[in-house]
């Protein structure tokens, strides 16, 4: 089906059901258990990084990967210039730009500022499944990295 032939209020629910799956992604790894994210995506669903070999492909392995994030990380990322692309009634992609401050050893309140971790953007595709918008796949292109800090005692406000 060409994209010209949707409704343009079926093109609008599709836009924000998938930004709505982009922002709950950053939500759960922030603010929730990152292992929900593996829900946000199709059971055969990839998360992937463009450099190296890091691949994950499926639900249960989403979720382990998740999963298995240091229970003292502090990370928060701002997402920005969201661009989701509806390319049919059920498919449609989506780039975003994210910002990553993230730090180890986080126990309580708040860190001192840091520079961010991480700046790049993501590239999506969405399947609707039984009516449902879903992650079918995000790569990972970053375009400033850098290490994760681990905090030590001493930097406590």
């Amino acid at each position: 089906m060409s994209t010209e032939v949707l409704d343009p209020t079926d093109r609008l629910f599709a836009e924000r059901a998938c930004e709505r799956l982009i922002v709950e992604f950053v939500h759960q790894l922030d603010l929730g258990n990152p292992g929900e994210v593996a829900g946000l995506f199709t059971d055969t669903g990839v998360w992937e990084w463009t450099e190296g070999d890091r691949r994950v492909q499926g639900r249960d392995a989403l979720r382990s990967y998740f999963a298995g994030r240091p229970a003292d990380r502090l990370s928060r990322r701002i997402c920005t210039n969201i661009l989701v692309t509806v390319t049919s009634e059920a498919t449609a992609t989506a780039t975003t730009y994210f910002t990553t401050y993230r730090v180890d050893g986080h126990t309580d309140g708040y860190a001192p500022p840091r520079a961010p971790t991480q700046v790049g953007h993501y590239e999506d595709t969405f399947v609707k499944v039984d009516g449902q918008w879903l992650l079918s796949s995000r790569s990972l292109f970053l375009a400033f990295a850098g290490p994760t800090e681990r905090l030590e005692p001493t930097d406590k406000p």
